[in-house]
């Protein structure tokens, strides 16, 4: 096994390999409309199996070592601690960045397009887990996808949940960057984002009960995850606001209070990853009940830069070294890939463009949601780990459904800006008087805010 010493220092290869990966990658995609996290997501792909192990096969399995053979037993293997490292740094990137997108959130603005969004979140839901769940259940007998364990209905769940869910924190961070934080466009396709990866995870859950023959699994997710929702935004939002009253003073946000924030943080992530609704959730739910002002604000600038830059990449990594896209030289898994990028395109994107405009907005808008909604990669691939690691779907179902969301999530913001320029760009709400409210408008439109809260 390899030492402390051993494992901290591989760590800080991985890492440097990581940024300088991601930011060279970023340079390209920049010059093509694309924000810098699909660049993130991009470069996790590239470092695993796809091309630095098609290239230097021999560097990538030193690099990132995914096995650790048992001395003196050669056919044991388990997961190299590596590997663990990677992951439990991916997850708290995640869990940090959720955090920071629950804080900017705008519940002052769904409110005033509540119905364009619930319109936008029903159709979101509905057609891409009923077309996806034909696909899963027409997949469901053929072993290169489902092993014999997995039920028809299983995998008609599994494929439609995968259709139906949008990358929330990638889509955050794409209308982060492009300057829709406040307006109606952004919001509804956040909050759709948010209503429709909740009824994912519920639904991953039920498939993940169902797999290990134990109901309470999804009867845990479901009853925890209502609990959580009611405490928190209730006794929680007069809590959290003393909260925010007494970690700032005239200097800014006191160490202590921002040690108690992360604290409270890592419990709220920590019980609805045991309750099955994942530690994403409870990050971002948290996020939101905090009340905006010159607490979110500071908060933001001291964790928003470590987070995006430094961890969030790794779970990109992590994520990436799971795909082999050598699987796709057999002509009839390229066939499935095709038929589900155009299903997971039509069903998603014409969907909810479809019931944001039924619901009120206009063309442009609406059409802009739809865009946006495809977005899937990092909650996508989030699901599809758990898929791999509870036996779900086989490597070549996961490497052609995270090819499917990194094609669909790279033409999310090309899309975008082509409406945009058909129809005019989205201008967010007048602000109102509070503080939160001013500062983001302020970005919504182009203002300058603090140097942490700026794109990467």
């Amino acid at each position: 096994m390899p030492s402390n010493l051993a494992l901290s220092l591989h760590f800080f290869l991985q890492l440097a390999v990581v940024l300088f990966t991601c930011w060279s990658v970023g340079l390209l995609l920049r010059r093509l409309g694309q924000p810098q996290v699909v660049a993130d997501m991009v470069a996790g792909f590239l470092l695993g199996p796809t091309l630095l192990g098609l290239v230097l096969p021999a560097l990538q399995g030193w690099l990132f070592p995914t096995t650790l053979h048992l001395e003196g037993d050669a056919g044991s293997r388990i997961a190299h601690p590596s590997l663990i490292v990677l992951y439990v740094a991916g997850q708290l990137g995640l869990v940090l960045y959720m955090f920071v997108v629950g804080m900017s959130f705008r519940t002052d603005v769904l409110t005033g397009h509540l119905r364009s969004a619930l319109g936008s979140s029903v159709a979101g839901v509905i057609a891409p887990i009923v077309t996806g769940a034909v696909l899963g259940w027409v997949l469901a007998s053929n072993p290169t996808f489902f092993d014999g364990k997995v039920a028809a209905w299983q995998a008609a769940l599994f494929v439609g949940t995968a259709m139906a869910i949008t990358a929330f924190p990638m889509l955050a961070r794409i209308i982060h960057e492009n300057n829709l934080g406040g307006s109606p466009t952004g919001t509804v396709a956040l909050a759709c984002a948010a209503v429709d990866d909740t009824v994912a995870w519920v639904l991953l859950a039920v498939v993940v009960s169902s797999a290990q023959g134990d109901a309470s699994v999804a009867l845990l997710a479901l009853g925890g995850g209502v609990v959580y929702v009611l405490v928190v935004l209730t006794a929680g939002r007069a809590l959290f606001a003393r909260l925010a009253r007494w970690a700032m003073d005239d200097n800014g946000l006191r160490p202590a209070g921002l040690v108690t924030t992360m604290i409270i943080l890592l419990l709220c992530a920590a019980y609805t990853e045991a309750v099955g609704i994942y530690a994403v959730v409870g990050a971002f739910l948290f996020g939101a009940a905090i009340p905006r002002g010159r607490f979110t604000e500071a908060l933001r600038a001291s964790i928003e830069p470590v987070t995006v830059r430094l961890l969030l990449p790794m779970f990109f990594v992590y994520s990436g070294l799971a795909t082999q896209f050598s699987v796709l030289t057999d002509p009839a898994v390229l066939l499935v890939l095709v038929i589900m990028v155009v299903v997971a395109f039509l069903s998603k994107g014409v969907a909810c463009t479809v019931g944001a405009r039924t619901a009120g907005l206009p063309w442009g808008a609406a059409a802009s949601v739809g865009a946006l909604m495809n977005a899937r990669g990092l909650m996508e691939l989030v699901l599809l780990n758990i898929g791999l690691e509870k036996g779900l779907v086989t490597p070549a179902l996961y490497t052609v459904l995270a090819l499917m969301t990194v094609i669909t999530t790279l033409a999310a913001t090309p899309l975008y800006h082509f409406i945009e320029r058909r129809y005019g760009s989205p201008a967010p709400p007048a602000a109102g008087g509070d503080v939160a409210a001013k500062a983001e408008a302020g970005h919504a439109t182009g203002a300058p805010r603090e140097p942490s809260a700026q794109p990467r």
